[in-house]
């Protein structure tokens, strides 16, 4: 069984390598794309940030995948079924993944595993085998995933571009802004991460300390320094920038509009990069914490079942190793594998500024911690493609390139029946020398 376990184990990985390889460009793509980091500062920080991720809050979405799209109770007296259809999700998966991959396409991994377990359940067991209320659920969640996330970065994005961009002096306006930017953006990340980040200090200061705070105390005091901190470093950052653009240390004539390529020189601009890379980061931290349970919640359901003898039929606790595998196999195909999927969001749905990018990936990760806290597993490629299309109908629905999104959405829509069917193919053959 030791054998059987390293096998699968190393599949999960092979799984999540494929995983961070193709989604690593949810994370990381309009950065990018607006030049606000190079690809290799975006790999290393995404890379940080999808493994902590995955780690800290990536138990939710696999409990979810393990335990409530084959119905369990049908396979509890046969669990060697349910371990031979989790082994040929997770092979149907990585496929379809490296498929994908390789030829640029930013496809769903969620739909790949929710699309492979009910392939294999089907085929196992029949029709009702498959928990078609979860799959409902989580069927919604992805069609709303791009819908929200859209009108998101829209809503944002206009409001930016109406009180600074569009204004005579943006500098002035930015400076005003910059308090209430800084909060909006630590406020979606505390809010629905700093209250388990700092549980145990918390825990400390009731029990241990016995000071009887309220539990949010210590989240929103976190979250108000760090607020008040970034505002005084952007105001800082935003006056040595008008400095270098009165006085530069050689002279260029290109802006980044200009020459894409060149560094960004608009000083506005320059600082809304490096509250992008902030929400890049969130992204990247969000993506982690949702899709690692794609690659690992068929090891976690096959390691259960190993030590209890029955299949999990309502919650499991999800051992650190296998978050921890799920994390590193993520980050190593990001970093290895990542550069095509990156170029078609960043670059090739419509030319992005880093004011844009911005407000794209702060919809996305307001829209994936969300589902991510609820346990749904959603779709990072859905939330970010809907942020950047929010974006283009704000800017100028022409600047959409909407034969790139013609080629995503087919991805999509494929990615279920091509991994149920694979999956529903490699379990038939399987069944044959293993049951």
């Amino acid at each position: 069984m030791l054998i059987t376990l390293v096998a699968v184990a190393l599949l999960a990985f092979y799984v999540a390598w494929n995983l961070g390889a193709n989604d690593v460009a949810n994370a990381m793509g309009t950065s990018v794309g607006s030049k606000a980091v190079t690809l290799k500062q975006a790999l290393i920080i995404a890379g940080v940030l999808e493994f902590t991720g995955a780690v800290l809050f990536g138990h939710e979405v696999t409990e979810t995948l393990a335990t409530k799209i084959a119905n369990p109770v049908l396979f509890a007296a046969t669990p060697q079924i349910f371990v031979v259809g989790m082994v040929t999700v997770l092979i149907s998966c990585g496929v379809w993944l490296q498929i994908a991959t390789s030829r640029g396409l930013p496809v769903s991994s969620s739909h790949a595993v929710v699309g492979a377990i009910a392939g294999f359940s089907w085929v196992a067991l029949g029709v009702n085998a498959i928990d078609w209320s979860s799959i409902g659920l989580i069927t919604i969640g992805w069609v709303l995933t791009p819908l929200i996330s859209g009108a998101i970065a829209a809503l944002f994005y206009s409001q930016i571009k109406y009180w600074i961009l569009d204004q005579p002096n943006q500098v002035v306006q930015l400076q005003e802004w910059i308090p209430w930017l800084s909060t909006i953006l630590l406020a979606v990340f505390g809010v629905i991460v700093l209250p388990s980040l700092t549980e145990p200090l918390t825990n400390f200061v009731i029990e241990q300390a016995g000071f009887p705070i309220p539990a949010y105390d210590i989240p929103l005091l976190t979250g108000a320094i760090a607020a008040v901190g970034l505002t005084i470093i952007s105001w800082r950052q935003l006056e040595l920038g008008e400095v270098e653009e009165k006085f530069p240390p050689h002279t260029q004539e290109l802006s980044s509009i200009q020459n894409p390529k060149s560094q960004i020189q608009n000083p506005v601009e320059r600082l809304f990069g490096r509250f992008q890379l902030l929400s890049a980061c969130f992204v990247a931290f969000a993506h982690g914490s949702n899709d690692v349970g794609n690659a690992i919640a068929p090891l976690a359901a096959i390691v259960y079942i190993n030590r209890t003898g029955s299949v999990p039929t309502d919650g499991i606790t999800i051992p650190i190793w296998i978050l921890i595998l799920g994390g590193a196999g993520i980050v190593g195909g990001l970093a290895v594998w990542g550069k095509k999927v990156i170029a078609t969001i960043g670059e090739n749905i419509i030319a992005l500024q880093p004011s844009s990018g911005f407000c794209a990936e702060l919809a996305t990760a307001t829209t994936i911690l969300i589902a991510s806290r609820l346990g749904l597993p959603v779709s990072t490629s859905h939330a970010l493609v809907g942020g950047v299309v929010g974006i283009g109908l704000v800017q100028n629905i022409k600047s959409i390139k909407f034969k790139t999104l013609q080629g995503i959405a087919a991805a999509w829509l494929i990615t279920i029946p091509v991994s149920a069917g694979l999956c529903a193919a490699i379990f038939s053959i399987a069944r044959i020398f293993f049951l």
